[in-house]
């Protein structure tokens, strides 16, 4: 099962794909920007357990925050 682990040795304490240096942050702006599962194992190595990891790591940073409306 792929795990996200922090290190502050490793990329300065970013969340990380264990056993790699790809940051959370870097595999959610390549989903976010349209690469595909496909394009990313090609591109970066990983697999598709990893990737899932990534986004289940960013539900969970995020489950639980309240939502407020900010004015226009």
């Amino acid at each position: 099962m792929a795990e996200i682990v922090i290190d502050e040795d490793v990329r300065h304490g970013k969340p990380v794909i264990k056993g790699t240096r790809i940051t959370v942050d870097e595999v959610l702006g390549m989903l976010e920007s349209g690469m595909t599962y496909e394009e990313i194992k090609k591109e970066y190595g990983l697999n598709v357990e990893q990737i899932k990891a990534v986004i289940r790591h960013a539900a969970s940073m995020v489950r639980g925050e309240e939502v407020r409306d900010v004015p226009a």
